[in-house]
C-alpha cells in the first residue's frame, strides 16, 4: 500500500503505539494502515472416521491441507468454518469445537482450527482439485500452520 485509501497522499512510515506503520502524513486525515492480521478459519474434516484433506488446484501434486477460508463478518467462527466446508466439500456440519488458535505470520493471518465432524457426500468446489479420506492414525501433522492443529488434535484424541 503506497497510497491513502481516504484521501490520496502518498502514505508514509512513521512510529505509533510503539511500531513503525504507515500513515497519512495530511493531519486532516489521520489515516493509519494497522496491517492487523485476518482471522482464517480451518476445519480438520472427520466424516464417517476419516479426516478430509483437500489439494487446491494451485498447490503440487502431491500437497494436501486442511479446508480454510476467511471469516466472514457478521458469522460465528462456528458458522463460518460450517460455510467453508458445505462450500468447498458440500458437506454437512453436525459440530465444530475449536482445536486451537496458530499465528500463521507468513501470511500475516491468525488460524483458529476447529474439529467438524460432517456427513454427506463430499462435492468439490472449483478451487479444489481432489481430496483423500485418511484415517486418523496416519495422519502426518506439518510443522506449521494448519499442521500444527492437526498435531494438536491427534494429541488430544483417545487411543
Amino acid at each position: 500500500m503506497r497510497f491513502c485509501p481516504r484521501c490520496a497522499s502518498l502514505l508514509a512510515e512513521c512510529g505509533i503505539a510503539g511500531r513503525a506503520r504507515l500513515s497519512c502524513p495530511d493531519a486532516a486525515c489521520g489515516y493509519v494502515f494497522w496491517d492487523n492480521p485476518l482471522p482464517v478459519l480451518a476445519g480438520l474434516v472427520e466424516r464417517d472416521g476419516l479426516v478430509v484433506l483437500a489439494r487446491n488446484h494451485a498447490w503440487p501434486e502431491k500437497m494436501f491441507g486442511l479446508v480454510t477460508g476467511f471469516m466472514e463478518r457478521d458469522e460465528t467462527p462456528e458458522e463460518g468454518v460450517a460455510r467453508e466446508v458445505q462450500e468447498e466439500l458440500g458437506l454437512t456440519t453436525t459440530s465444530a469445537s475449536l482445536i486451537g488458535v496458530y499465528p500463521f505470520q507468513r501470511k500475516n493471518e491468525i488460524i483458529l482450527a476447529y474439529h467438524v465432524v460432517a456427513e454427506g457426500e463430499i462435492v468439490l468446489n472449483e478451487e479444489l482439485a481432489e481430496f483423500r479420506l485418511i484415517p486418523p492414525e496416519k495422519l502426518r501433522p506439518w510443522e506449521f500452520g494448519t499442521g500444527l492443529a492437526i498435531r494438536d488434535w491427534l494429541a488430544r484424541r483417545c487411543p
